[in-house]
């Protein structure tokens, strides 16, 4: 059995989704080195060395490996040099990374002169990588021309050729997509519906400036200052430093909020997820898009910005333009859109992980480009 070493410093939220249901459906002999979802910049600056350090902690005859993955917080340049030292290691080991997100495309709170060096890793990464992929093509092709206007940056160093050779080895792979708590917990839209209740809004991801809660709660103020009546979830991870925009949203809606917070387990998740009627997106930053993807899953309408990702892979009548978020809002709520099973399953059903089964174990262990 192919022996697979996965390395991830930021092992959380999407990433360890995505590792997870990977061990799950591509069968191999998986070995992971993890550390916690915090402190990006110290684990895209540290943790290949000390990857590096905990694989020679490994019995010498348990270090050959026949293919490493590595998401982005890897400098895998780094990486493969420290590796040439270590006895027993297989130098022949396909080193490939999955890039669930690119530091060219993050929108920063602030002009940061410093993420040059964020964005340079990444661009190294790809060069000593075997394969990367990428989990939509907008983060492929937003990838690529930050590389562009990166390297031209450098009047006296043409290395405009580089850029070729990433995209050559480069494939676009959706993350696969585990619907088996939601598919298992029974709806209760239908018990629960009457004139009494107004539609319920979910929004479900992590709590801070990039995901853009301000623009999603000034719409609902928006809402509530017409009159117009909604029910309301906000779910996901949130951390110490969250905006205060949680806060007062808190505070102003507290007359309309079903749940505000973390889901402690995944039933609870996909519960509440049950007892929405939309589920609204209003990132700044979003290069797929899964709990999105989970809530139309669960029978919700999605109300999406009609940029990022988000185009690839939802026809027009799911997305609003810039500034038409209360607009489109207050015409569903007050004109429900119901979504019928049939079409929650073709929205969702082909990145299910059984669908991309065969395309992981070419990236993992074949040829990507065929």
């Amino acid at each position: 059995m192919k022996r697979v070493l996965i390395l991830e410093p930021y092992y959380g939220g999407s990433h360890k989704l995505f590792l997870q249901g990977l061990q799950q459906t591509v069968e191999a002999d998986y070995t992971l080195l993890a550390l916690p979802p915090r402190k990006w910049k110290m684990r895209m600056q540290l943790s290949a060395p000390w990857f590096v350090e905990k694989i020679k902690e490994f019995p010498e005859n348990e270090r050959f490996f026949d293919t490493v993955l590595c998401s982005t917080f890897v400098d895998v340049a780094v990486l493969r040099s420290l590796l040439l030292s270590v006895e027993g290691w297989n130098p022949a080991a396909r080193v490939n990374t999955y890039f669930h997100e690119n530091q060219f495309a993050y929108p920063g709170q602030i002009d940061d002169p410093a993420i040059r060096q964020f964005t340079a890793i990444n661009f190294t990464t790809a060069l000593a990588s075997d394969y990367c992929a990428f989990n939509s093509l907008y983060n492929l092709e937003t990838f690529i021309e930050g590389i562009e206007l990166f390297l031209k940056k450098a009047a006296d160093m043409k290395l405009l050729s580089s850029v070729d050779d990433i995209r050559k080895k480069s494939v676009i792979i959706y993350p696969g997509m585990d619907y088996s708590t939601i598919d298992q917990v029974k709806s209760r839209k239908t018990e629960e519906k009457s004139t009494k209740y107004p539609p319920t809004l979910v929004w479900n991801h992590r709590w801070e400036h990039d995901k853009g809660p301000d623009d999603f709660f000034e719409a609902l103020y928006s809402l509530q200052q017409k009159g117009v009546g909604f029910r309301l979830i906000v779910l996901g991870e949130s951390f110490a430093n969250k905006p205060d925009c949680f806060k007062t949203a808190y505070t102003r809606l507290r007359k309309e909020i079903l749940h505000f917070g973390y889901a402690e387990s995944r039933r609870q998740y996909a519960e509440l997820l049950h007892q929405g009627d939309l589920i609204i997106s209003t990132a700044k930053h979003e290069f797929f898009g899964i709990s999105v993807l989970e809530g139309i899953r669960a029978g919700c309408f999605p109300l999406l910005p009609y940029d990022l990702s988000y185009p690839e892979l939802y026809d027009e009548q799911y997305l609003y333009k810039p500034g038409k978020l209360a607009r489109r809002l207050e015409t569903l709520l007050k004109n429900p859109a119901p979504i019928d099973y049939t079409t929650t399953r073709a929205l969702t059903g082909r990145f299910d992980w059984q669908e991309s089964k065969t395309i992981y174990r070419k990236f993992l262990f074949g040829n990507c480009s065929e």
